[in-house]
């Protein structure tokens, strides 16, 4: 049963790390602990099997290509913050690559050839383009400003595109609210539309057996453990909502929770319930434990958890996207290429052994395919003032 596998799971990460002292030392806060939210994971173990059974069904790899895809994410993940000082106003974004395993820089052509020598020597790809990151960002900020129709589903800026990408949906893209925002967005800087088959939704359900948490009568997923309790969806409870776990009994409630605008609650963890540093496999896949909360560039695989669907794998679409659902925006979501249905949620979204932030919607199911969006970790640390719990 569940409770029990909770168990097993709690004892083989305490075991794996030599004993409960050592969980109870190695916090990463992304407000006070910047690096060990940042540190490379334990290089004996890269990726859990489960994680890297994901990987293969979903991208279609072997078992070597997938730890050479997580290696080379790695390290691009480590290089991108160092490649963006270097570039400086010139910078123009940046994305994995998974042809090359490389971390692609997109620079103005104002770049000095030193800065572009300095980018390729620490192993990035150049590519020059006309908008720096900046312009594009102000361009996206004017964007945000606007009163958006249901048939735009998100906007954010592509790096790889060098625009800014507003989604609208397929069948309302001649309706003339659509159509009246589209040019307003345009007025705004460079613009690209792109079509998408539905509208965004969020992925909380109707109560149902055997699944994570319930509040009232609606079930959602659970994100990553934090000292304290557990971080999830916003729109899966307000403040002070009371939250029942898989058997029906009381963990705890609602201590934060903000839904539109943003898209995070934490709830506190209590009555006989506690925390590991493990995203569930649901007995899909081995369980797999966290060390991190380093962010994955666009372009990296990631994998979701949830407890609809459980696992499933694709690729960072975007970040800083802006998403229209029916109850109002969310802003600064990361899009992915993962599916997800009712349900799942709040649930877990990581790259490697690296926690990347908590279900929130999306469009499309598991079987016919569609996108998704989450919430970052680093952000709903940093608000509530959070310590993620690693292993």
């Amino acid at each position: 049963m569940r409770r029990t596998r909770l168990t097993r799971a709690c004892v083989a990460a305490l075991l794996m790390l030599g004993g409960w002292a050592a969980a109870g030392t190695l916090p990463a806060s992304a407000q006070d602990a910047p690096d060990s939210a940042t540190a490379p994971a334990a290089e004996s173990a890269p990726a859990s099997d489960g994680l890297l059974q994901a990987m293969q069904r979903d991208f279609g790899l072997t078992r070597a290509e997938a730890e050479d895809r997580l290696a080379a994410e790695r390290k691009a993940t480590d290089l991108a913050p160092e490649a963006r000082r270097t570039a400086g106003p010139a910078y123009g974004g940046a994305w994995f690559d998974a042809e090359s395993e490389k971390l692609t820089v997109a620079v103005t052509a104002d770049a000095d050839a030193a800065t572009v020598r300095t980018l390729r020597a620490s192993g990035a790809a150049v590519r020059t383009v006309e908008h720096s990151a900046r312009q594009l960002d102000a361009a996206k900020s004017r964007i945000d400003r606007l009163d958006a129709p249901a048939g735009v589903s998100s906007w954010s800026v592509d790096p790889t595109a060098n625009t800014v990408v507003v989604n609208v949906v397929r069948e309302q893209r001649t309706d003339n609210d659509v159509r009246a925002f589209v040019a307003k967005a345009r007025e705004a800087g460079p613009v690209t539309v792109r079509t998408v088959r539905a509208p965004a939704e969020t992925f909380a359900a109707g109560t149902v057996g055997g699944d994570p948490y319930y509040t009232g009568n609606v079930r959602c997923s659970i994100g990553f453990s934090v000292h304290g309790g557990f971080v999830t969806a916003g729109h899966c409870g307000g403040v002070g909502s009371q939250v029942r776990g898989w058997d029906g009994s009381y963990i705890g409630n609602f201590q934060g929770s903000s839904f539109p605008d943003n898209d995070y609650a934490w709830v506190n963890v209590g009555s006989g319930w506690w925390t590991v540093p493990v995203v569930l496999g649901w007995g899909t896949v081995p369980d797999q434990l966290v060390r991190g909360s380093a962010e994955a560039p666009i372009g990296a695989s990631i994998c979701r958890s949830g407890s609809t669907t459980h696992w499933h794998c694709g690729s960072v679409l975007a970040k800083n996207e802006t998403v229209n659902y029916s109850q109002g925006a969310v802003h600064q979501m990361t899009k992915t290429s993962v599916c997800a249905e009712p349900g799942d949620s709040g649930g877990s979204f990581i790259s490697g052994d690296q926690a990347q932030g908590v279900t929130s919607g999306g469009w499309g199911n598991c079987s016919s395919g569609g996108e998704t969006w989450h919430q970052p970790i680093n952000e709903i640390l940093n608000r509530y003032g959070l310590t993620l719990h690693t292993a």
